[in-house]
């Protein structure tokens, strides 16, 4: 992969409206309440939230007693997250660059990974934070994620005959299979896993699709320009009407990962 290209996706990963992403995307934490369960804190463990956004599953985690760190890509997201919950520790880290050894008992993360293409970098750096023995509890974007979103995208540059900048569908979905090698590769051994379906209701009805695509791909946004991203926006609205739209609302087609690796 390119310097540039990973430039880009850094600025993809780290331009977030914290403010908009609380009001309208609470969904993104309110549906893996069941991962904190998974994950299991305990009183006194030490547990790291990678990419925790602005905070709200860290303070659930924090309510059982585990002392836990906090870290975000987003300096927007992390001063939301201090702002919101200042008796808990929030710092400004990068997933693919993590600087702990063998200091956590645990490692927990939320709707984060499937942002990060460079994931060997990832699951490197959270082998390497783990004590011998630690868990490693992720839920993400998984095989077949937003596929009929994705579709969607693709059709209404083909209708407005424009051409696709880079970028369109940068996440990294991956299967069981593939994770499973991917973390065995670096010490951790994969103890429970599951892919499915999690059809999701965006918030405010109508206005639903538009709020997620200026909330999740501002800066291919951005990339497009306004004149050209709101025609393009209310085309992909006009191609996923028939599937994604239902009772006044947008659902859109989740499929998610979850899984629970321990460290040898």
């Amino acid at each position: 992969m390119s310097a540039l290209h990973v430039k880009v996706q850094a600025n993809m990963t780290n331009q977030w409206d914290a403010v908009q992403y609380d009001a309208k995307h609470a969904f993104v934490y309110e549906k893996a309440k069941g991962l904190v369960e998974l994950l299991a804190p305990k009183p006194g463990e030490r547990i790291l939230d990678l990419g925790c956004g602005t905070g709200a599953l860290t303070a659930e985690i924090a309510e059982g007693g585990a002392q836990i760190l906090g870290v975000d890509q987003s300096e927007e997201m992390i001063s939301q997250a201090r702002k919101k919950f200042p008796a808990l520790k929030f710092e400004v880290s990068d997933a693919r660059e993590l600087r702990f050894t063998a200091e956590f008992d645990a490692v927990f993360s939320n709707a984060v990974l499937h942002w990060i293409p460079e994931a060997e970098q990832v699951v490197s750096g959270v082998a390497r934070a783990l004590k011998p023995g630690g868990r490693f509890v992720a839920e993400f974007g998984g095989k077949g994620n937003i596929q009929r979103l994705v579709e969607g995208f693709h059709r209404a540059f083909s209708a407005l005959r424009m051409e696709e900048p880079d970028g369109v569908s940068p996440w990294f979905y991956p299967s069981i299979a593939e994770y499973a090698e991917l973390l065995e590769r670096h010490g951790l051994e994969l103890r429970e896993a599951s892919l499915f379906e999690r059809p999701t209701v965006l918030e405010e009805g109508e206005r639903g699709l538009e709020n997620w695509i200026r909330q999740f791909r501002q800066t291919f946004i951005e990339k497009m320009g306004n004149e050209n991203a709101q025609p393009w926006i209310q085309e992909v609205e006009r191609q996923c009407r028939s599937d994604l739209f239902r009772d006044g609302s947008w659902e859109l087609d989740y499929r998610r990962l979850r899984i629970a690796a321990w460290k040898g």
